[in-house]
C-alpha cells in the first residue's frame, strides 16, 4: 500500500515537473498562428532560400543569441521592449533598427527569434507589413525549430 502510494506521489509530482516547464505555462505565451500581411514559413522554406537574391533575413534576438549561432546570412537587428514591459507579451511594445531593412519594400523580409514565444519577430513582422513591405515572412519556429531541425548554423 505504501508503496503504491509512493508511486502515485511520483507520478502526480513528474505530471506537475512536465506542465510548469512547458512554455505556455512557465509564461511563454505563444504568438498568434497568423498575422495580417504576413506569410508564416516553416524553416524548411528558409532553408530554401538561403543565398537569393533580395531575401532578407532579420534575426530578432538578442546580440548575444546571435553570436551563438544564427540561419546562415541573418542579419543581427535585437528587438527591444520599451520600459515597463507588461507580463503579457500581446500587451508589450518595442522597437528595433529600422534602417537595416531594404529601402525597396518589395523585397522578401523573413524576421525569426527565439521560437513560438519568440515574440519580437512576430511584432517586427507586423510593423514591416503595417509600414508597406509587400513580401513579410515570418519563421515562427525560430531559431529554437531551426537547431532541433539541424539545419546549418554560422
Amino acid at each position: 500500500m505504501i508503496l503504491r502510494n509512493l508511486s502515485l506521489v511520483v507520478v502526480c509530482i513528474l505530471a506537475v515537473t512536465f506542465l510548469v516547464a512547458s512554455p505556455a505555462v512557465a509564461g511563454g505565451k505563444v504568438t498568434p498562428t497568423s498575422l495580417a500581411g504576413v506569410k508564416y514559413v516553416s524553416a524548411e522554406d528558409v532553408k530554401a532560400m538561403l543565398g537569393k537574391d533580395n531575401v532578407y533575413i532579420m534575426d530578432m534576438r538578442k546580440a548575444i543569441n546571435y553570436g551563438k549561432g544564427h540561419v546562415p546570412g541573418a542579419v543581427s537587428n535585437p528587438y527591444k521592449w520599451n520600459q515597463p514591459k507588461p507580463k503579457d507579451p500581446a500587451q508589450r511594445t518595442g522597437m528595433f533598427d529600422t534602417s537595416k531593412l531594404p529601402a525597396d519594400k518589395n523585397t522578401t523580409l523573413i524576421f525569426h527569434s527565439d521560437g513560438p514565444t519568440g515574440w519580437k519577430s512576430y511584432y517586427a513582422a507586423k510593423w514591416a507589413a503595417e509600414n508597406g513591405y509587400k513580401k513579410v515572412l515570418y519563421m515562427r519556429e525560430g531559431s529554437s525549430g531551426w537547431v532541433a531541425k539541424k539545419l546549418p548554423m554560422e
